[in-house]
């Protein structure tokens, strides 16, 4: 694949640029895959993703990224507009989790996602219930990441395959009836001085701790 076009001067010379530019040659040079997008071929491709991707179109990433999503899903409390949401839709696709959900809140700060959110599932749902139920009719069992009393450690927790993880908002952690209603509420070990850690980095954690026990690298 052609790399990066251009060159760079001054400050800029010893910062990589991201992407690469315009097919080689013009039009006339264009592979003949449906997969790539007309306009990033000519303009070039700057975008956030992994180079197997570069000037693919959006829908056909979506599209390829179907065929291997992971079982799992991230569902996060959005009661007071978390600004972890980005992250945690980043992380998400990342790992290639199979949806995030939000649970409260319609509205998000997409600042965060980079932009990920446009290959990554999101679905609402407008309180836990609402979530349960649908994870009840999914078959899928639902996970708690806090460190509440009577918690136990992530660490060592034999993961489901198939399984939501839901974190609570940044300040609060669950809410009273998430902690609840799901099958066993996980905590993460820490050894600090510090109560918590922010709920982007623990939802990054668990996510991880299922990738290293489901997914082949």
């Amino acid at each position: 694949m052609p790399g990066a076009a251009g060159e760079r001067d001054g400050a800029d010379l010893d910062r990589p640029e991201v992407g690469v530019g315009p097919w080689p040659g013009g039009p006339e040079s264009w592979p003949d895959d449906p997969r790539l997008d007309p306009e990033l071929l000519a303009e070039g491709d700057r975008r956030n993703v992994v180079d197997r991707y570069r000037y693919w179109t959006v829908a056909a990433v979506v599209a390829d990224l179907d065929t291997r999503r992971h079982p799992f899903h991230v569902a996060i409390e959005n009661w007071a507009h978390d600004m972890n949401i980005g992250s945690v839709v980043r992380t998400a696709n990342a790992f290639a989790a199979a949806e995030v959900h939000i649970v409260g809140r319609r509205r998000w700060n997409r600042r965060g996602a980079m932009v990920t959110d446009r290959y990554q599932h999101v679905r609402h749902h407008a309180g836990v219930a609402e979530l349960l139920a649908w994870a009840d009719a999914a078959g899928l069992p639902v996970l708690g990441i806090d460190n509440l009393p009577g918690s136990v450690p992530l660490e060592g927790y034999a993961l489901p395959p198939a399984c939501v993880l839901l974190f609570g908002q940044e300040s609060v952690g669950l809410s009273d009836e998430a902690r609840a209603r799901v099958q066993d509420v996980l905590h993460i070990a820490q050894f600090g001085s510090t109560r918590s850690i922010n709920a982007g980095a623990a939802a990054a954690i668990a996510m991880h701790a299922w990738i290293a026990q489901h997914a082949r690298p």
